[in-house]
């Protein structure tokens, strides 16, 4: 069997929908690891659309695990589009030339950070991630879900904003998971636990143990 080249821009032959991001973003603030697809109904140029109101200025960065599964539709609003809320006014007057210039002397727009998807994380159709989040690794988010705080790694959020649904397993389960971090193996080790990593999850992990024992 051929291995999957995490290089290839469209993976699956004769469709041309479904990318692996990485290799079609170019963005010195988008960081995507390997093997994180963006499926979209129209075209897969849509996805650095859909980051929006990210500005140099600003200097937020989104960045994506690998392994990830983002939907048609997913956006993701970034800082450049927070306001001065707690101002008089949150009017941006200072980008509109130069009568207004020195409005933002001494001060600064407010910022969130960076916004951090990680690893083998499930993004539904037209969910909307703002500024400063972090999905833990394993999450999934719902479709048309807006996400506005932290999901923990394993956890199902869904709705407007976003509240929790459900865990994907138990703590201790999923702690065990993420101590294997299977998404950072070499892809040998990766291809052969394949149809454990979609099967029952304490195979998986009894599979793993099993190994370690014989060496």
């Amino acid at each position: 069997m051929t291995p999957i080249n995490s290089s290839t821009v469209f993976p699956l032959a004769g469709y041309d929908r479904l990318c692996f991001l990485k290799n079609v973003i170019n963005h010195p603030q988008i960081t995507i690891g390997d093997y994180t697809y963006y499926d979209d109904f129209d075209t897969v140029e849509n996805f650095q659309k859909n980051v929006r109101y990210l500005f140099d200025f600003s200097q937020d960065h989104l960045k994506i695990g690998k392994f990830c599964m983002i939907a048609s539709g997913v956006e993701f609003i970034m800082n450049g589009a927070n306001h001065l809320s707690k101002a008089v006014s949150a009017y941006p007057f200072a980008i509109f030339g130069d009568d207004w210039s020195n409005a933002m002397e001494g001060k600064s727009y407010p910022t969130k950070g960076d916004t951090i998807i990680g690893n083998d994380v499930w993004i539904g159709y037209r969910a909307t991630i703002l500024p400063g989040v972090t999905i833990g690794d394993g999450a999934i988010i719902g479709s048309l879900a807006v996400v506005s705080r932290d999901v923990p790694p394993y956890t199902i959020v869904g709705g407007n904003p976003a509240q929790l649904i459900r865990k994907r397993f138990d703590d201790i389960t999923i702690a065990r998971l993420l101590e294997t971090s299977w998404w950072d193996w070499p892809q040998e080790k990766i291809t052969k636990y394949a149809r454990y990593l979609t099967g029952d999850v304490n195979s998986f992990l009894n599979a793993l143990k099993e190994d370690s024992e014989t060496i």
